[in-house]
């Protein structure tokens, strides 16, 4: 008996120190395995400040105490809005989606450059591209719904590309380049894609403009390309002219379209504050842009000093029926008769409105 009570009693004592033991081991690695998940995420302080101002946006959301706010002189529909949350213009830069914002962009493009292009021209993108530096950003807007095919140039890379088919670049500016959205860019070019640049350098071209102070502007022409006006035609002696001689009664005054005050709607270059007022020009519906050349003298004064053609930067139109092939066979017409009647159905369109806006304003200010 004495044994077998010796032995339980060795027994109990060596359960005691196993668990000692056990209980021992299993705190300490709870500690250390607290600390080394404690070490894994980065520290979090909470000062005063923060609880202060953590309680003070829940009594914000909670609806008591609320600051009203009403702001007339904010953008329409941001009235409610305190003036310095406020952003309302946009740009095309692109973001990365990690780190500082403050830090994104290295160098911010100052002129923005669009084409409306189809794949069949993506050489001659591609040569029109390289004659502009790093401070345009490249906006191509796809009629024929290719883009990815695009990233064989480097650069198609970092452009923004905007897709829907069969559209123009009028109807594609009207919706795409809203003033908001380019008020970041000096100069917007919205170029056709059928131009040969060998004679073009984007920045001198913009030294030109500055220097003699345009606002709507294109490269000359050169001669005996597809012209149809003497004002767009490239003059070899300056290196800017805003005015010319056309035929016999084709101009009731020499400061007016076509002999001044007059660009082509092929490769227009504005201001950002000349296309902020031409932007409002463009019908939605009237897609072509026919006539809007003859009114651009509306949105910079006095037009016939503000607007001009940049003789010594040329550049030649190649006259690519590109877009005729969007159109429709119908009636028996081919698709680029379709597409060229409804220009001239456009331009008249377009006069009798502008017409009818001027004479219904003359009208009601002579009311009032």
């Amino acid at each position: 008996m004495g044994t077998i009570h010796r032995s339980f009693s060795c027994s109990g004592v060596y359960r005691k120190t196993n668990d000692s033991v056990r209980l021992i081991i299993v705190t300490i690695v709870g500690v250390a395995f607290g600390f080394f998940v404690g070490i894994s995420f980065p520290a979090v302080t909470y000062t005063k400040n923060e609880f202060r101002r953590s309680k003070s946006l829940e009594t914000l959301g909670s609806g008591s105490n609320v600051t009203k706010i009403y702001v007339p002189t904010n953008p329409r529909g941001a009235e409610l809005l305190p003036p310095g949350i406020v952003v309302a213009e946009s740009d095309f830069y692109l973001r990365r989606l990690w780190g500082e914002p403050s830090e994104d962009m290295l160098k911010k493009p100052k002129y923005l450059l669009t084409f409306t292009v189809g794949y069949d021209q993506r050489n001659n993108i591609n040569a029109a591209v390289k004659k502009f530096s790093d401070d345009f950003q490249i906006l191509l807007f796809h009629y024929d719904g290719r883009t990815s095919e695009w990233d064989q140039f480097e650069w198609s890379k970092s452009a923004i590309h905007v897709s829907v088919v069969r559209q123009t670049k009028w109807w594609y500016a009207k919706r795409f380049l809203h003033p908001d959205i380019v008020g970041a860019y000096e100069y917007i070019f919205i170029w056709d894609e059928d131009l040969g640049v060998e004679h073009f350098n984007g920045e001198k071209y913009i030294q030109l403009v500055k220097k003699h102070g345009l606002e709507i502007s294109q490269p000359g022409l050169e001669p005996n390309n597809g012209l149809t006006w003497q004002m767009t035609k490239r003059r070899g002696d300056r290196e800017v002219h805003k005015d010319t001689e056309e035929k016999p009664g084709w101009c009731s005054d020499p400061h007016l379209p076509p002999c001044a005050a007059f660009v082509e709607i092929m490769a227009p270059v504005f201001s950002r504050e000349a296309w902020r007022c031409v932007w409002h020009m463009i019908q939605n519906d009237l897609v072509h842009g026919w006539g809007l050349d003859f009114a651009l003298r509306r949105c910079v004064e006095p037009a016939h000093e503000k607007i001009g053609v940049v003789d010594s930067q040329w550049i030649i139109h190649q006259v690519i029926p590109s877009l005729g092939s969007q159109g429709k066979s119908e009636k028996g017409k081919a698709p680029w008769e379709g597409v060229r009647a409804r220009c001239r159905n456009e331009w008249s369109l377009f006069r009798s409105r502008l017409a009818d806006a001027e004479q219904a304003y003359i009208s009601q200010t002579k009311k009032g």
